[in-house]
């Protein structure tokens, strides 16, 4: 399922499938080949910058910028939580999420990283569209800033209403809502939440 660049980070932080916690940006090397792997986000970083920026080639991961887009997840992350709530927040960081002031704050910073000005495109056949024209020459801040835009972006629409966090057994995932009664962030999750049930009526009503 191919999903917005924020739900793409969010979900970063994920089960094993074995009742732990995976971190896809734990290292350097993990965060290479997340973002080689989803090649839109890996294109809004490398594209072409205007002639007043600094050519800076392609895009470098190294511990700096794996630092920098942890940081923006953990906004996410922790402005999620306040999304769902009263409802709980993922488990696999419940316990460490950020203030919601701090959360912002840093989403706001790393989204002001990049100055960009709207951009009118309108070709003599077919409808106009928007697009963003970046003054930033490394690929690095517009990477960063490109994921806490799409944040941003989120956070603010209607799709927002539509977050929820997945409380199958074992998934600490978060995931938009297709339909009214969509309980799972998928099938799976919906099989092992169901077996889980079913266990927990058996055992119950088990006199031994």
């Amino acid at each position: 399922m191919t999903e917005r660049p924020v739900m793409e980070l969010a979900s970063t932080i994920r089960h094993d499938g074995d009742g732990g916690v995976l971190d896809d940006l734990d290292t350097v090397r993990g965060a290479r080949r997340w973002l080689q792997r989803r090649p839109g986000i890996l294109a809004t970083a490398t594209a072409t910058a205007t002639a007043t920026a600094t050519a800076t080639g392609d895009l470098v991961l190294d511990e700096e910028l794996r630092e920098a887009v942890v940081d923006v997840r953990r906004a996410v992350r922790a402005l999620f939580a306040r999304v769902v709530s009263p409802a709980p927040p993922s488990p696999a960081d419940a316990h460490r999420l950020l203030p919601v002031d701090e959360a912002m704050r840093l989403l706001n910073a790393a989204a002001a990283r990049e100055p960009v000005a709207p951009q009118l495109h309108w070709p003599a056949e077919g409808p106009p569209t928007a697009g963003l024209l970046s003054a930033e020459g490394d690929p690095g801040v517009r990477l960063v800033a490109a994921l806490a835009r799409d944040a941003v972006d989120f956070l603010s629409g209607p799709q927002r209403e539509h977050l929820r966090a997945c409380h199958a057994p074992r998934c600490v995932r978060y995931f938009i809502r297709s339909h009214g009664r969509q309980e799972w962030c998928k099938p799976s999750c919906g099989n092992r939440a169901r077996v889980a049930r079913h266990y927990e009526r058996t055992r119950a009503a088990d006199p031994s």
